[in-house]
């Protein structure tokens, strides 16, 4: 398989990931790094990077994320979050799966839905238990928390080829330091020759 498909399922994962923080979020962001060149958005997925949708992103973005810091609101908004979250979460995998071919991006852009819904679960898990230890007290810490998780995962997404091609040079300066101080160690436990007069 191709290196640039892999880079494209690792953005795929870290999307769907995210998306089970956050619906809007993960789709918000995508939407500004295509428009700002960072990535490319799979054909069908372009219209993320519209004045419209990216408006309309943005109102969803802030609105769930005030929501989610209001305990039992939070609750309400975990049980939408079940069906749209996992929807976000393919409808963000299959935008970033650009270079898969036709139907293997819909089926891994569905099984990363699946991942969504996973990171979704546990979230609510988490919640329902600072809901009931805390009274709801620690849930807006807990979001905030997410916020900040949902950003890095974004990042990744968004990121993933950059900071791999970056890490290409560490890499090859890696394995020249290495292999340096091998042939400096192979060198240096040769036996001296005595001269010979």
């Amino acid at each position: 398989m191709h290196a640039g498909l892999w880079l494209a399922l690792l953005s795929g994962v870290a999307v769907a990931a995210s998306c089970g923080l956050r619906a809007f979020l993960p789709l918000l962001a995508l939407g500004l790094a295509a428009r700002a060149g960072l990535i490319t958005l799979r054909g069908g997925a372009a219209w993320l990077t519209g004045d419209l949708a990216l408006i309309a992103l943005a109102v969803a973005t802030v609105l769930e994320i005030v929501a989610d810091k209001i305990p039992v609101v939070d609750h309400a908004l975990d049980a939408v979050g079940t069906v749209l979250r996992p929807a976000a979460a393919w409808l963000g995998s299959f935008a970033v799966l650009s270079g898969w071919p036709t139907p293997w991006a819909q089926l891994a852009a569905l099984v990363l839905g699946t991942l969504a819904l996973t990171v979704h679960g546990l979230k609510s898990g988490v919640r329902l238990g600072s809901t009931v230890t805390t009274l709801g007290a620690g849930n807006p810490v807990l979001s905030l928390l997410d916020d900040v998780l949902t950003l890095l995962l974004v990042a990744v997404a968004v990121f993933a080829s950059l900071a791999v091609l970056a890490l290409i040079p560490v890499a090859v300066w890696l394995y020249l330091r290495r292999r340096r101080a091998v042939a400096f160690a192979a060198a240096g436990a040769q036996p001296v020759q005595p001269h010979s007069s």
